[in-house]
C-alpha cells in the first residue's frame, strides 16, 4: 500500500498517538504527532503494509532500505482491541518477505524501552539486540535479523 494513502496516513497518525501517549502517560497532543511526523518521517518507506483484523485496518508495519542490504523495520503497529492475535508476527513476516525480495540481508530496528511487548516480539521471531546504530533519543533497544 502506499504510505501516503489515506488509509496508511491513518494508521500511521494512531501508531504516534499510541506511542506517543505511552511515552508520556496520557494522551498525545495533535502537535506532538506532527513533531514525530517531521522528526521521523515515513515518506521513505519502500513498502508498507496493512494488517487486518475481522476484516478491518488493525495494524500496519512498514520498512525502508538503509543500503542495498539493510532494511530497517519502522512504524509495526497492531490496534489495542487486535494485540495478542497474531497480527505483530504476520507484519513482521511481511516485512521480512519485502525486504528479502528487495535483496535486503537484514532487517534492524529501534525500539523503547516501555515497549516490552515489542521486545518481546522481536526476540521471539529471531531478532538480537546489537548495538545502537542511530542517536535516536528514544531508543534503548536495537535489534538485528539476518535473513
Amino acid at each position: 500500500m502506499a504510505v501516503d494513502s489515506p488509509l496508511a496516513t491513518a494508521l500511521v497518525h494512531d501508531y504516534l498517538i499510541d506511542i506517543i501517549g505511552r511515552y508520556y502517560g496520557r494522551p498525545a497532543t495533535r502537535a506532538e504527532v506532527d513533531r514525530a511526523l517531521v522528526e521521523d518521517p515515513t515518506d521513505d518507506l519502500v513498502a508498507f503494509y496493512v494488517g487486518r483484523h475481522r476484516g478491518q485496518a488493525a495494524g500496519c508495519a512498514g520498512f525502508r532500505l538503509v543500503d542495498p542490504g539493510t532494511a530497517e523495520l519502522k512504524r509495526l503497529y497492531v490496534a489495542a482491541g487486535a494485540r495478542g492475535t497474531g497480527g505483530g508476527a504476520a507484519l513482521l513476516a511481511a516485512v521480512e518477505r519485502g525486504a528479502a525480495a528487495l535483496g535486503a540481508r537484514r532487517v534492524r530496528l529501534d525500539t523503547r524501552a516501555d515497549l516490552v511487548e515489542a521486545r518481546a516480539l522481536y526476540a521471539g521471531h529471531g531478532y538480537a539486540e546489537v548495538a545502537p546504530f542511530n542517536a535516536d533519543p528514544y531508543a534503548g533497544y536495537w535489534f538485528e535479523k539476518r535473513l
